[in-house]
């Protein structure tokens, strides 16, 4: 990853649980690699999403928590506390983005080794190399169909008995993906080529896949993402997007914005571009993995057809 990973920074930290599981009694009740009292896997989602997609393949067999689950704060910037290597201690699967994304979950699994824990890399998982420089995988499309799919052969082999029950929730998930396909492929049919301006890459992954141009440097996405300040070259060319109305619509991480950040959203309200603010995080309550990212493509695309900017979900 990058030197200027934004991981190096510290916020409060933060764990929250998903759903029904409440993580203050779930992460000190069990030991290590364990199963709840009712036969329930213990499972964790180093992010949200990931867990969101667990309890989708797992159903009534899993009792899930997150790590990461707050869409107001930065997810480069966490730092884990006790209770998060609790909470990761107490699994029996655990499930991370990696490519740098979330080393913390690294920290704790290697300071309290378990065999009977099951590790989901989704970087190894696609097959991603370190040196792949978006690390937002679950904005691409085919990402969760992967994960609901090992998911359900991990769970199969820690409950052999409720493999058939695995196998079924994740092909309904993953069937269920095709909404997602659908819409990603209508607004490309729509809208193909339409050029958008981004201010760091959290959505990028989305975005080639439903055929839009990103005009914004790579180095310029880069630095922001990293926390390092753009060039003045990157800078002047960002502007220019927004000045001389070469793109459509601005997306920008809603999550991490600052001083640089604002000012070009700024400037794209100011010259009539609408604006479209996208996650990091799953918003919770409220939403599911599928749900989200429907709405992600909705309000990109009322952005494009009616100029219409969709700051919050």
């Amino acid at each position: 990853m990058p030197s200027g990973w934004r991981g190096r920074a510290v916020i409060a930290p933060l764990v929250l649980a998903l759903g029904a599981a409440v993580l203050s009694g779930c992460a000190s009740s069990f030991a290590f690699g364990s199963t709840t009292p009712g036969g329930a896997i213990v499972a964790v989602g180093a992010e949200n999403q990931y867990a969101d997609v667990i309890q989708a393949v797992g159903g009534k067999y899993v009792q899930v928590s997150a790590v990461m689950s707050n869409p107001n704060t930065d997810p480069h910037t966490f730092e884990a506390s006790p209770s998060t290597g609790r909470l990761i201690n107490a699994a029996r699967l655990v499930v991370q983005n990696g490519l740098g994304y979330d080393t913390f979950m690294n920290t704790i699994e290697n300071a309290v080794p378990d065999s009977g824990r099951t590790v989901i890399v989704v970087q190894k998982l696609l097959g991603l190399p370190d040196s792949t420089p978006n690390p937002h995988l679950w904005y691409q499309p085919g990402t969760m169909a992967a994960v609901a799919i090992a998911i359900a052969a991990d769970l199969a082999e820690i409950q052999p008995g409720h493999a058939a029950y695995f196998r079924v929730h994740a092909a309904m998930f993953t069937e269920s993906l095709g909404r997602l396909t659908s819409a990603i492929a209508a607004f490309r049919a729509s809208y193909p080529g339409i050029p958008v301006a981004t201010t760091e890459p959290v959505a990028d992954y989305l975005l080639q896949a439903a055929g839009a141009d990103n005009l914004t440097p790579w180095a310029f996405q880069a630095d922001i993402m990293n926390g390092t300040d753009p060039s003045a070259q990157d800078v002047a060319a960002q502007r220019s997007l927004f000045t001389r109305h070469k793109v459509r619509v601005l997306l920008y991480n809603r999550q991490v914005t600052d001083s640089l950040t604002e000012s070009f959203i700024a400037l794209a309200r100011a010259n009539r571009i609408p604006v479209v603010g996208v996650y990091e995080t799953m918003p919770a309550p409220g939403y599911h993995y599928l749900s989200w990212m429907l709405a992600e493509v909705r309000d990109l695309r009322a952005a494009v057809a009616s100029q219409t900017s969709s700051e919050h979900l």
